[in-house]
């Protein structure tokens, strides 16, 4: 795993997924076939694709081209970047406009964009005339190695982050690594907790892995498209085993619990991206492993230092806006955990860390013992 890597054809990981199964097509220039693999996914079909302003400016022309060069009819709907676009008023503009475009259930909905557009697209398409197939094709890191994958879709309420949604698979992912090569260095930094999270949660050797190429992975190498395989292998193994999440795709949400109590804290804005929540919520959790006795405090240390290392925030201080309200209170965080998705019965999951490489799911933690590490955590200088 450590000799150079070399640019090559394109890489196709399947999702196991039975008659829902899909092919996530990951390489270099991929986005220009675009066109030619829904033609053969799906003769005949319309399409309408929903991107974002910014996404827009690079990507939206050479996406309806090549749809246009394979004989198919396509319109768009633009949305502003950012999660300020996955509320009510956003799926409400999306679903409107799909109508609009008359998609019908035969048609496809293409998601062109980050994690936002794919959730909000992805949304409207499962309730749009009670279920349309979409594709998504991932514009950011972190859609491409996380979002993107697995069929999770949904918007947030002003209460908590992703709390309304629906389970729906896309029916193809393309995944164009040169796409990444527009995003700002602090887009991509987030996008790589996403990276992390899987060598982490179940891949030491992965995670050793990344120790030793992080750097050929920013700077565009072939190294690149191997992380993301990777990546993508891991979730759609666990998607294919755990479509809706009743035991181990759960996993999957290392570092969430915090973070996304950490997201709604901070107003869902630009202080803090999904990916720097994830980073620093993936820190607390192996802090709090350690201090259950759960994970060596080596083991803790290392999961900060790598991220740390390249330019990720790893202590609630590191947020923008720490002293405020809500962020540096810790009944306030929660308050706020406490409506996360993964709450039964008001009793709190977290996923914990054994080892590097090794997550399990604790269910029914005792808050007391979370808000007292949190108070510790906030009193750090």
């Amino acid at each position: 795993m450590t000799a150079p890597l070399k640019h090559s054809k394109p890489i196709t990981v399947d999702v196991a997924l039975g008659d829902r199964a899909y092919d996530i097509i990951i390489g270099r220039d991929v986005l220009q076939t675009l066109g030619g693999r829904v033609a053969a996914l799906r003769p005949g079909v319309r399409t309408a694709v929903v991107t974002d302003r910014t996404v827009a400016k690079h990507w939206l022309e050479q996406t309806e081209s090549s749809l246009a060069a394979a004989g198919i009819a396509t319109s768009h709907v633009i949305v502003e970047e950012g999660e300020g676009s996955k509320t009510y008023a956003g799926l409400e503009k999306v679903s409107e406009a799909l109508i609009a475009a008359r998609i019908e259930r035969n048609d496809l909905v293409i998601a062109l964009g980050g994690g936002v557009v794919g959730d909000l697209a992805g949304f409207a398409a499962a309730i749009l005339r009670r279920g349309v197939d979409f594709v998504q094709v991932p514009t950011s890191l972190l859609a491409q190695v996380d979002s993107s994958v697995g069929g999770k879709t949904g918007i947030n309420s002003p209460q908590g982050k992703n709390l309304l949604g629906a389970f729906h698979q896309p029916v193809l992912v393309i995944a164009d690594t040169s796409v990444l090569d527009t995003l700002s260095p602090r887009q991509f930094r987030a996008g790589y907790a996403e990276v992390a999270k899987y060598g982490v949660l179940g891949d030491e050797a992965f995670f050793t892995w990344l120790e030793a190429n992080a750097a050929e992975i920013f700077s565009g190498s072939a190294a690149r498209e191997h992380a993301i395989a990777t990546s993508c292998r891991a979730k759609a193994a666990i998607v294919s085993r755990d479509e809706r999440e009743t035991g181990e795709r759960a996993l999957l949400n290392l570092g969430h619990t915090f973070g996304h109590a950490l997201e709604a804290a901070t107003g869902f804005s630009d202080r803090l991206f999904h990916g720097e929540g994830v980073s620093v919520g993936m820190v607390l959790a192996a802090e709090f492993s350690a201090q259950l006795g759960m994970i060596s405090l080596a083991d803790a240390a290392r999961v900060e230092r790598h991220l740390a290392s390249v330019g990720l925030p790893t202590h609630l201080q590191d947020i923008a806006g720490f002293a405020q309200e809500g962020l540096a209170d810790a009944d306030a965080l929660m308050t706020l955990m406490a409506q996360d998705k993964k709450v039964k019965r008001g009793k709190l999951t977290f996923i914990l860390l054994e080892a590097v490489g090794r997550a399990v799911i604790a269910n029914d933690v005792e808050p007391a013992l979370v808000r007292d590490f949190l108070q510790r955590k906030l009193a750090k200088t």
